[in-house]
Parts: C-alpha cells; structure tokens; sequence
C-alpha cells in the first residue's frame, strides 16, 4: 500500500524542474562557448578546408605540369645535342 506523501512529490518537482533548468544552462554556455570560439576564428582568418583541398590539387597539378616540362625540355637538349658549353674549350670553360 502506497501513501502519497506531499513534501516528497514536491521534492520531486523540485528537482525535475531544477535539472531541466541543469540543462537548458548547459546548452546555452555551450552556445555561448561555440560563439565565442566562431569570432575568434574569423578573427584569425584561417582557411577553410574546402579551400585548402582545392589549393593543394591546384598546387599537385602545377607540379605534375613543372616536371612534364622538365622532361621536355631534357629531351630538346638531347635532340639538339647537349648543353651549349660544350663546344666550348676547357680554359674557356673555367673562366
């Protein structure tokens, strides 16, 4: 047989209400928090990671394009013969 006692079910609103009011204070410092740390990063300036992933495959690409050009330009000079110093004599050469 259950009694209902008044100063308990009251207790227990009390402490209901006083956890949601627990969390609703959590959300909002977290909010808060989470705004905080926003203006500081735009403050900073920093790139965004899209940005970044496109940079490097803009940077990767230039790369592969540099050394294609390299290679080229190494076959031109065994086609034409070598370097231009090599007509040169020695002495001249040295200096």
């Amino acid at each position: 047989m259950q009694t209902r006692n008044p100063i308990l079910d009251e207790f227990a609103k009390l402490t209901t209400g006083a956890m949601g009011l627990a969390q609703a204070a959590g959300d909002e410092a977290k909010a808060a928090w989470r705004a905080q740390t926003d203006r500081v990063v735009a403050e900073m300036d920093l790139v965004r990671r899209d940005e970044f992933d496109v940079l490097k495959a803009e940077i990767a690409a230039l790369c592969a394009e540099i050394n294609s050009l390299k290679s080229q330009i190494n076959n031109d000079k065994k086609d034409f013969g070598g370097n231009s110093t090599e007509s040169v004599t020695e002495a001249d050469a040295a200096g």
